[in-house]
């Protein structure tokens, strides 16, 4: 029977010796299972289980395909109750937007997170509650939903209950779970407070990559991890795909500045955090440069990225420009947060740059934009992020002439673009030469997070360079990591007064 040891664990070492920590452990094993983000890009959970209790590391919606999007009305498999602690790496939905069920089955455990994470966390988690019940009121309103009635996957409310577990911890800081259980967190260049995470669990070392970030990027500093590692559970997004050389704002330029000369619109579909201030960033530079027409307007359409911008700005430690520079680049823009204000935008003559969620045209304001331009060949639609399976976004990039939202078909004649050196997300590249970062090589990988083709092509790349073991996490299956053979060291929790 599990303990719950991680929770409470002084208590627990007040009530357990050696002697019997030795008689429990003693050939017992470590294994990780992944509950989501498995064969997938989302809905990141990967289950750590050990004889100390359960550490869930990520805990994010699926998104995408319906098959996907219907596994988060599914029960876990196991009993929430039954974890003990939760590690977040970083603030996107796939990582994090499957909390407040968590805890509307029963945990009660922490959520670990960095300061930036759990600011940006909140923000996300409550826009997610807002838009479901949005979505449910006027299902039933319209009576286009085959439930009885719709209802949100969870509320605002189940959002504010989960707020007080989230527990931060700084940045290279050590945290004690357990006993012979401990984790860190290192950068992980993805988005503002996107961490890597370091689990030390009865001396051996696994590391979740996380996210992994771009190198030389604009805003964010390059992705860093440990030395060493016994086995690293790697996210392979692009692990088949290499961005394209060259500086990526030199094409942004372009595609702006013939779309002004035909007198079009540019819509940037964008995800709320991270991508839509690192484009703002870049287009402050250009503007700056006068590669783009100085008086040409910036719409900001997303209540979510101009809250985020500011959570951005108070973080502004965590970026390669200066405070100073980072207000500049908002103050550059027009930001709207009234849903009123869109059709306003709409209907300002000119040629204008639009940034508006979701990135992957998946819902939100994008989509009103999306109504009016995209039968205008003058327009361009500029997609900078990855685009999932069954998601309008890769529609378009498959080259769909036509395209379903708002309950109708809309022919496609805008002109469709992709920036692939805007993701924020590292390439082939950049991934190799991250797990190579290792050394000596780590006992084993594990590849999560990227579609099938992607992680067979990065699993082999890293097996014929390096020839350490790579292996593709099955969704469900319960991996053998190691056994515990030796007594485990004795160990000293300590008050931990980065905790908030």
């Amino acid at each position: 029977m599990l303990v719950n040891k991680l929770a409470y664990p002084r208590q627990y070492l007040r009530l357990t010796n050696l002697s019997k920590m030795h008689s429990e452990y003693a050939n017992q094993n470590i294994y990780i299972e992944s509950l989501g983000g498995a064969g997938t890009v989302t809905g990141s959970k990967h289950l750590l289980r050990t004889p100390e209790g359960n550490i869930l590391i990520d805990c994010g919606l699926f998104q995408g395909l319906k098959a996907l999007r219907e596994k988060n009305w599914e029960p876990l498999p196991f009993n929430p109750a039954e974890i003990n602690a939760v590690i977040l790496t970083h603030a996107h939905l796939d990582h994090c937007g499957y909390l407040p069920i968590l805890f509307k089955d029963g945990y009660r455990g922490p959520v670990y997170m960095t300061e930036t994470t759990k600011d940006l966390t909140i923000l996300i988690l409550k826009d997610s509650a807002r838009i479901q019940e949005e979505d449910a009121f006027h299902a039933n309103k319209h009576h286009y939903s085959k439930h009885k009635p719709a209802k949100p996957l969870y509320t605002t409310e189940d959002v504010e209950a989960c707020i007080p577990y989230f527990k931060t911890v700084g940045t290279g800081v050590s945290h004690r779970l357990s006993a012979n259980i401990s984790f860190r967190y290192f950068p992980a260049g993805h988005i503002p407070g996107a961490s890597s995470a370091e689990v030390t669990c009865f001396g051996k070392t696994i590391f979740f990559s996380g996210d992994i970030g771009r190198y030389h990027a604009g805003l964010l500093a390059d992705p860093q991890h440990v030395s060493t590692a016994d086995f690293v559970v790697m996210e392979a997004t692009y692990g088949d795909r290499t961005h394209p050389a060259g500086d990526a704002s030199e094409a942004l330029a372009y595609m702006i500045n013939d779309t002004v000369f035909k007198k079009g619109n540019i819509l940037i579909p964008c995800f709320a955090v991270g991508r839509a201030q690192e484009v703002i960033h870049m287009l402050y530079k250009l503007k700056q440069q006068k590669a783009i027409p100085a008086e040409l307007p910036i719409y900001l359409d997303s209540p979510m990225a101009a809250a985020a911008g500011k959570v951005v700005l108070n973080h502004s430690e965590e970026l390669k420009i200066t405070k100073e520079e980072c207000r500049a680049m908002f103050n550059g823009i027009q930001i709207n947060e009234d849903y009123r204000g869109t059709e306003k935008i709409i209907d300002t003559k000119g040629s204008k740059i639009i940034l508006a969620g979701s990135g992957m045209l998946t819902g939100g304001r994008a989509l009103a934009y999306l109504e009016h331009y995209i039968g205008n060949s003058r327009n361009t639609i500029l997609l900078i992020g990855f685009q999932a399976e069954g998601t309008r976004g890769r529609s378009l990039l498959n080259g769909a002439k036509e395209l379903k939202f708002h309950g109708k078909f809309y022919s496609v004649e805008a002109r469709v673009e992709e920036i692939r050196g805007m993701s924020a997300h590292a390439d082939q590249k950049e991934l190799r030469y991250w797990i190579n970062g290792f050394v000596p090589r780590p006992e084993r990988v594990y590849l999560v997070h990227g579609e099938p083709c992607s992680l067979e092509t990065l699993r082999v790349k890293i097996k014929d360079e390096t020839g350490t073991p790579v292996k593709i996490l099955q969704e469900d299956h319960k991996e053998f990591l190691f056994a515990i053979s030796e007594e485990p060291a004795a160990a000293v929790v300590h008050e931990q007064h980065h905790n908030k």
